[in-house]
């Protein structure tokens, strides 16, 4: 299985994509993993809110395909401690899909096409990080799943 994590705009911070490197690395250890990011859009002054969420929606499906599993990260998805999304992640593995896609989305969310597209919604937390955050929680997040499957010493029970 591959996992793949898609997110609007590039991150600037170089602290966090410094960071975002170390995780990816780690995570090569366990899975094949990659980040994907789309980028931001031109003009958006001249788009309302709705706009710039189908074109950011039209972005986001086209790097998907009928047999992929599509997990959105949203305030409103369904929260798991650490230990909860590891079996989380090990129930998709044990079920023969090919590729898992998590996206972040633009600042305004997804549009309708693309939830009613998605497999699931995850929320990290119902607080409101920034979308530069949230790829590091995210994906340290993957890493720890990982180390908790094969009971490494990352994660303290």
């Amino acid at each position: 299985m591959t996992i793949t994590l898609l997110a609007i705009g590039k991150t600037d911070n170089l602290h966090l994509i410094q960071l975002i490197e170390d995780y990816k690395k780690r995570l090569s250890f366990y899975i094949k993993f990659n980040f994907e990011i789309i980028p931001d859009l031109k003009k958006v002054k001249n788009l309302s809110e709705a706009q710039q969420k189908d074109k950011e929606g039209e972005l986001i499906l086209k790097k998907i395909t009928t047999a992929d599993t599509l997990i959105l990260l949203d305030e409103n998805g369904k929260q798991y401690n650490s230990i909860d999304f590891s079996k989380h992640l090990q129930k998709h593995m044990n079920s023969g899909i090919k590729n898992l896609f998590f996206v972040i989305g633009g600042p305004y969310g997804f549009n309708e096409k693309v939830y009613y597209r998605a497999n699931g919604k995850i929320s990290l937390s119902k607080m409101t990080f920034s979308h530069q955050m949230v790829r590091l929680f995210f994906i340290e997040q993957l890493y720890r799943g990982f180390t908790i499957l094969k009971n490494e010493p990352y994660h303290h029970r």
